[in-house]
């Protein structure tokens, strides 16, 4: 039985559609690719820098939730760092990708995420990254 969505979405630069769970400090979110995606090449093979997107912005979909869930308006926040990567197998459009995200830390409007991007059962991609978060508009 598939999870209902928490927060169902999909823009052009959106690669995460649904944000799947949120439990104490990680989320878990899915995404399906379109051929179409500025992030496939002509055989539809998804670029590896998309793995890493897909980790930011799983983490921004799990804190944009947390921060409705306080009462406030969803925050921005920028990537700003890579503490890590590693890329162990390939995903194309139309793969379902699952991606795991936890906070590591967070301090004066930064935060440290570690996630991981799988595709069935493989993982393909993981690592840790830094985000800015900003607060107020500042």
């Amino acid at each position: 039985m598939e999870a209902e969505p928490l927060i169902p979405h999909r823009t052009p630069m959106r690669l995460v559609d649904t944000l799947l769970s949120v439990h104490e400090g990680s989320g878990v979110t899915e995404s399906v690719l379109p051929r179409t995606s500025m992030m496939a090449d002509g055989e539809g093979r998804l670029d590896e820098v998309t793995f890493l997107e897909l980790i930011a912005q799983s983490y921004a979909a799990f804190k944009g939730y947390m921060d409705l869930l306080e009462g406030k308006p969803a925050g921005a926040g920028f990537l700003v760092g890579v503490r890590h990567m590693e890329f162990t197998g390939r995903a194309y459009a139309g793969d379902r990708l699952r991606t795991s995200i936890r906070t590591v830390t967070s301090f004066g409007g930064f935060a440290v995420v570690e996630g991981t991007v799988t595709r069935g059962d493989e993982t393909i991609a993981s690592g840790s990254i830094k985000l800015w978060l900003v607060e107020d508009g500042r």
